[in-house]
């Protein structure tokens, strides 16, 4: 059966991305199952919902993270509040992702050029990333779609909150084009991007959190996901508004690539400032200076959702907690959610999931400087293989480190800002204590790297996931002990509500720094490899 051109590249492009698509499709399926099944659970009667609604519908904190309730008595409008309030906003990022990769970074690696020699017209290029990036959309989609049914909820609402859900992500993937054509480089298009969608967040924290700005929310994607109203007296009319920005910027992008020179940008690329070889000292250096930016994105949003966890702290703490959450606290980890410390305790052990995937992205950043073939010419000089990896993985380790020691005085300046009485050196301890396990999936996924380099970033992944998931599943159902302790997280004391698991903290230091030994050597003894 024969294909055309532009169905051929579109199923290539959609293959590249499989890595990133299939996680967030996990995400958002898990988090739509999550919600309405664990609100069912913990408030079944109409009393117990009252009292939720009395603590959580007024309080400005909680908007800033999930945006503005519609109707929380209902298992369908929660879901909307709490699904599509934090999944819009990760939509807008896949979007924007999606859309530099596809449209540019084959650019910039200079095999657009063969391509466009070859006979394929520029406009089925275009076309067959777009086209790539939709079947991205599709998938996040019938995953939000599985997972509300999976919860509970009925098809036609929870088909409809899916819809509004990853309307983000189509506005997003037109402007994220649209930024490949102005920009010189796939970094700029996603720092373009990026500073859209951080903009569009804060217009939506404006509108949420003021009774004289609400108005704001019909002039951000973010808000116009709220205006659809799931499950809360539906307006379908407001999806023209996503629906006419991503095609009017699809088509000014497509316009703008006809007309520009392959691996150019509109934008101009003159330095005002003279070059600076401050980050060029060293392999190490050069790896900051390439993931300085990355990193600060992560800092960014890692400070943020610390700073809201610990505003919100005292909210939580006095809110009606039902019986059913409380035992399942308990067999999580003894913890009381009923006062600050606990529910911290409980969300950082969400931060130490983030920082883990933040090393395993790492690895995956050393993996794909090695699949561009950059990493031969940098090999070829007078730099050891040994000394190039440990390197990187110095890198990494004071990334995570400097993530937990932001995040924990970030969460620290909410909380006492709440007066939750919590002192500063016990939330820098829940902070770093998120760094031993994140740093022995960091060594995990370099010895990965150094054994399957080609399936490493998955696999590091998955590694995380399967042990985040299996922990939180473990603990319900009551395993044995000797399985809970097959996961990492199981080790991750809850500070500040628990204390310090200091000799499983350094057994894991210890058994990542042993690991990272071994994948060191391995990747010093093996051939590099391709794409």
């Amino acid at each position: 059966m024969t294909h055309s051109p532009a169905f051929t590249l579109a199923r290539r492009t959609f293959a590249d991305s499989r890595g990133r698509n299939v996680g967030y499709g996990l995400l958002f399926a898990l988090v739509a199952y999550a919600q309405p099944a664990a609100y069912r659970n913990d408030y079944p009667t109409l009393h117990d919902r009252l009292g939720f609604v009395h603590a959580f519908a007024g309080n400005a904190s909680v908007r800033l993270f999930y945006g503005r309730p519609l109707d929380l008595l209902t298992v369908g409008g929660y879901s909307a509040w709490r699904v599509g309030g934090i999944l819009a906003i990760f939509a807008g990022a896949w979007g924007m992702l999606a859309a530099a990769r596809a449209l540019r970074a084959e650019e910039d690696s200079g095999r657009v050029e063969i391509l466009v020699a070859e006979p394929v017209s520029r406009r089925t290029l275009f076309l067959a990333g777009v086209l790539g990036c939709l079947a991205g959309v599709a998938l996040l989609w019938v995953a939000l779609l599985v997972g509300l049914l999976a919860g509970g909820l009925p098809a036609g609402g929870s088909a409809y909150l899916a819809l509004a859900t990853v309307a983000p992500a189509m506005v997003f993937l037109g402007l994220g084009a649209l930024a490949c054509q102005l920009a010189p480089t796939r970094r700029v298009a996603l720092e373009l991007t990026g500073g859209v969608l951080l903009l569009t967040l804060v217009i939506r924290v404006v509108a949420d959190t003021s009774s004289s700005l609400g108005w704001l929310r019909w002039v951000t994607p973010l808000g116009w996901s709220e205006e659809l109203r799931a499950f809360a007296g539906p307006r379908p009319a407001v999806l023209v508004l996503p629906a006419a920005l991503s095609c009017l910027s699809l088509l000014a992008a497509g316009a703008l690539w006809l007309g520009r020179d392959v691996g150019s940008g509109l934008l101009s690329t003159r330095e005002s400032a003279p070059p600076s070889l401050r980050w060029l000292s060293s392999p190490a250096a050069l790896a900051f200076r390439e993931e300085r930016w990355s990193l600060a994105g992560w800092l960014a949003g890692s400070g943020f959702f610390a700073l809201i966890v610990g505003l919100i702290s005292t909210s939580v703490a006095s809110a009606g907690i039902s019986s059913s959450l409380r035992r399942q606290l308990r067999q999580l980890g003894g913890i009381s959610i009923t006062r600050p410390a606990g529910y911290i305790g409980l969300s950082f052990l969400f931060f130490v999931l983030a920082f883990s995937l933040f090393a395993c992205s790492q690895v995956a950043a050393v993996r794909h400087e090695e699949a561009e073939e950059r990493l031969e010419a940098l090999l070829a000089l007078p730099v050891s293989r040994s000394r190039w990896l440990a390197g990187r993985l110095g890198l990494a380790v004071a990334g995570v480190v400097g993530l937990s020691l932001f995040s924990g005085l970030l969460a620290w300046a909410g909380a006492a800002v709440q007066g939750a009485g919590i002192p500063l050196a016990t939330m820098v301890e829940a902070g770093l204590n998120c760094a031993p396990a994140a740093i022995l999936f960091l060594s995990i996924a370099a010895l990965l790297y150094a054994l399957v380099p080609r399936a490493s970033t998955a696999a590091a992944f998955a590694v995380v996931s399967v042990s985040f998931v299996w922990q939180l599943l473990s603990a319900i159902v009551g395993a044995p002990a000797w399985l809970r302790d097959l996961s990492p997280f199981e080790h991750v004391g809850l500070v500040p509500a628990q204390p310090l698991k200091g000799a499983a903290a350094a057994v894991m230091v210890a058994v990542a720094a042993l690991v990272a030994v071994v994948a060191v050597r391995v990747f010093a003894r093996r051939d590099l490899v391709g794409p």
